[in-house]
């Protein structure tokens, strides 16, 4: 009896040493993620660039204040809005497009991780479908979204959700059209997105805050759908006239 008692009672105690494992390991994880959340930015040899990185920011570039947007032929650039103030560009190139929007950042810690998963998870909810791999921008969202669609059904939209952490700041950019569903063509949006120069400013901000943008000085706002002739204003580099796209909601 008393061989049968100390044996339960060993058992017991292997037990509780188990858990106690376990928990660790759970900690351990835990503290993982924590840190790989709150990863300092990684080095962007290829961009995109903080304005005290680059010499001639505006050369080649459309200055929206926050952002230099660089300026390709055959494409058309567009601002958007949340209520009165504009914080997003988008640039339309053929079928595809690339939105583009900063934001402020704490000073030492990246938070393009953790944005993903936010991203990822709202549009699970929504019965989406998001898949996360390694692009060529770094790691990214390929996902499905729901719409609907012109005839009142239901569908799916393809984009892709690419960001990159700068210092005190974040710029996430959002492809659609042929560029999402054929990532191979979207080369050039690409290299929009890492020419693409970030002025975060040196007042204090908080943490996702939107970095607002301005209209260049000579642009015309035009808006979506109606056309003007060729002496409307136009940017160098063959860029088309800048509109003023739909009103956006953030998406955090």
């Amino acid at each position: 009896m008393f061989g049968r008692r100390k044996k339960k009672g060993a058992a017991r105690d292997a037990a509780g040493e188990a858990e106690q494992v376990v928990d660790s390991v759970a900690e351990a994880e835990d503290e993982a993620e924590r840190e790989r959340v709150r990863l300092e930015p990684a080095p962007r040899p290829d961009g995109p660039w903080d304005v005290s990185e680059v010499r001639e920011p505006g050369e080649g570039r459309v200055d929206l204040g926050g952002l230099f947007v660089p300026g390709v032929d055959g494409m058309e650039l567009r601002v958007e809005v949340a209520g009165d103030a504009i914080v997003a560009a988008t640039v339309v190139l053929r079928d595809s497009a690339i939105q583009l929007q900063a934001f402020a950042a704490p000073k030492r810690e990246g938070i393009w991780t953790e944005v993903r998963e936010e991203i990822a998870s709202g549009i699970t909810q929504q019965g989406g479908i998001v898949d996360e791999v390694e692009g060529p921008l770094g790691w990214e969202l390929r996902a499905q979204v729901p719409v609907q669609l012109p005839d009142g059904t239901g569908g799916f939209q393809v984009v892709r959700f690419v960001g990159v952490d700068g210092p005190r700041w974040f710029l996430r950019g959002v492809i659609s059209g042929q560029a999402a569903v054929h990532p191979e063509t979207a080369g050039l949006l690409e290299q929009i997105f890492r020419d693409t120069v970030v002025v975060r400013g040196s007042g204090p901000m908080a943490p996702r805050d939107p970095i607002v943008l301005k209209l260049p000085n000579d642009a015309q706002m035009v808006p979506e759908g109606v056309q003007q002739d060729d002496g409307g204003s136009r940017f160098s580099g063959g860029m088309g006239r800048l509109q003023r796209g739909p009103e956006i909601t953030e998406v955090r």
